[in-house]
């Protein structure tokens, strides 16, 4: 305080304050305070806190009383799961095992994809009426899904299909099963007593794009056409190619008479008890493509972000005109190769507010498609050791937990009632920023065994695929007439 005893005794007492603001030693505390209240804040503004029993299914059903059943423009989407949906009959199996056998299957359906696409994905991407049915997830061709209720037929018979994004024939079992049919909750539909059934001839054009579209031979029996599909857990499908009366809602605008599908005479594989799969790929056979005329190519999701709870499934430029602005667009690319697949462009992948230190390159190397059939986002081994690495880092202060299948940064979440988790942004070409709902950074095996909900590749080549956990709760807009995707903050009911 020697400093201060030059000031006159009146100025004392304000001399003492001056002298402890700007005291070296309080300054540095001060401003260390300074530091970690931007810490705090900075932290908070890039993480959510989120609730450990919302990252549990519950056991009742919480579809909203104005959602999509009551829309003639809208499907619901149901997980099949779910305690809103019909295909479990009630049952649910225990955790962890039913997440280990989706994440079992789910790796199934990646193999699947990747066998498709190997090493002809890289560097050959280039630029590139309405209805809404509500959407459940379930589990079919190794992979957790989800399913809608569309009618076909004269009259119509209402039928479960799980929706594919990544798939482009549409087919369903029909009766007499001449060899298999797999169990299913809706009656086996019937050809024979639908006065708007017609096989399609071999000789049809249509006949011959089916090998495209299923990635597998076509046959013929008796002049009739047969397709064929297999999956990559062995599941398939096989029967004959036909003609029907798709009714997508209740609405007169959205019936679409000599609708092409495969007609299913031997299936056998993890359905799920759906009745068959509903292609929304990008092939001319796909439902895409068949209503175009009606929808311009246009149709949107929203996935519920829990088993509990509904989503839709939506056509037409109604699709677009329904959203806010903050639905933010990036272009979608075509592969010459692989033209029934959505692709897009990654370019980052932020972690709390900070983007990962890996190159550009990582992502283009191999590629990135979106897909409604795949669980759990897969990124090049690259890629996803950084975001591990990040992730772990800003989640050091909880018990880490064992490996849950293909998860590999589990966390022990007994003791808590709350927890803070940082929030992950997938970085789109034109300055596009998808920021992942909480209920995609993680998936649960139980609140002992909750895991980053993102997996690497075998190899840097491998397509990155961005599954349906990270789209959960957004509005995913596929507007293939404008040649682009959108996601904004979706309001799933």
């Amino acid at each position: 305080m020697a400093g201060c005893s030059m000031f006159h005794s009146f100025f004392l007492i304000s001399s003492l304050s001056l002298c402890y603001l700007y005291s070296p030693e309080k300054s540095y505390v001060y401003a260390y305070q300074i530091e970690q209240e931007t810490a705090v804040k900075e932290h908070h503004l890039h993480s959510y806190s989120i609730r450990t029993s919302s990252l549990l299914p519950a056991s009742a059903c919480f579809a909203s009383a104005q959602g999509p059943n009551n829309s003639k423009n809208r499907l619901k989407i149901l997980h099949r799961n779910g305690p809103c949906s019909h295909l479990g009959g009630g049952k649910t199996k225990p955790l962890p095992l039913a997440a280990i056998e989706i994440l079992s299957e789910d790796q199934s359906r990646v193999d699947f994809l990747q066998s498709r696409l190997s090493n002809n994905s890289r560097g050959s991407a280039v630029r590139n009426s309405e209805a809404r049915v509500p959407a459940r997830s379930g589990r079919y061709l190794g992979s957790g899904n989800y399913v809608v209720r569309v009618g076909l037929g004269s009259p119509r018979t209402d039928l479960s299909l799980i929706f594919d994004t990544g798939s482009d024939l549409t087919w369903i079992q029909c009766k007499p099963c001449t060899r298999y049919c797999h169990k299913q909750q809706d009656p086996i539909f019937d050809p024979t007593k639908s006065s708007s059934y017609s096989n399609v001839t071999c000789s049809a054009d249509e006949c011959s794009q089916l090998s495209s579209a299923t990635s597998s031979p076509t046959g013929c029996s008796a002049s009739t056409c047969i397709y064929s599909i297999q999956y990559g857990d062995g599941s398939y499908s096989v029967g004959y190619f036909g003609r029907e009366m798709l009714r997508l809602t209740a609405s007169s605008s959205d019936i679409f008479p000599n609708f092409l599908f495969g007609c299913g005479q031997n299936n056998q594989g993890l359905f799920g008890n759906a009745a068959g799969l509903l292609g929304l790929g990008r092939h001319r056979l796909s439902l895409v493509s068949q209503t175009a005329n009606s929808y311009g190519q246009v149709f949107s999701y929203c996935l519920p972000s829990t088993s509990s709870s509904t989503g839709y499934l939506a056509f037409g430029r109604e699709a677009i005109s329904s959203v806010s602005s903050a639905i933010q667009f990036t272009s979608l690319l075509t592969n010459s190769q692989y033209p029934s697949f959505y692709f897009l462009e990654l370019t980052a992948i932020s972690v709390g507010g900070r983007r990962l230190p890996v190159s550009a390159s990582d992502f283009a190397n191999s590629g990135t498609i979106i897909d409604s059939g795949t669980v759990i986002t897969r990124l090049p081994p690259s890629v996803y050791s950084a975001l591990r690495s990040a992730f772990r880092q800003l989640m050091s202060k909880y018990r880490s937990a064992e490996a849950l299948s293909i998860l590999d940064t589990c966390y022990d979440l007994t003791r808590y009632r709350t927890i803070r988790i940082p929030k992950i942004g997938l970085h789109f070409r034109g300055d596009i920023v998808l920021d992942v709902h909480p209920n995609g950074i993680l998936y649960s095996g139980n609140v002992s065994q909750v895991c980053l909900a993102f997996a690497g590749n075998d190899d840097n080549g491998d397509v990155t695929i961005l599954g349906n956990k990270q789209q959960q709760n957004l509005k995913v807009i596929y507007d293939l007439a404008k040649q682009r995707i959108g996601f904004g903050p979706g309001d799933c009911n």
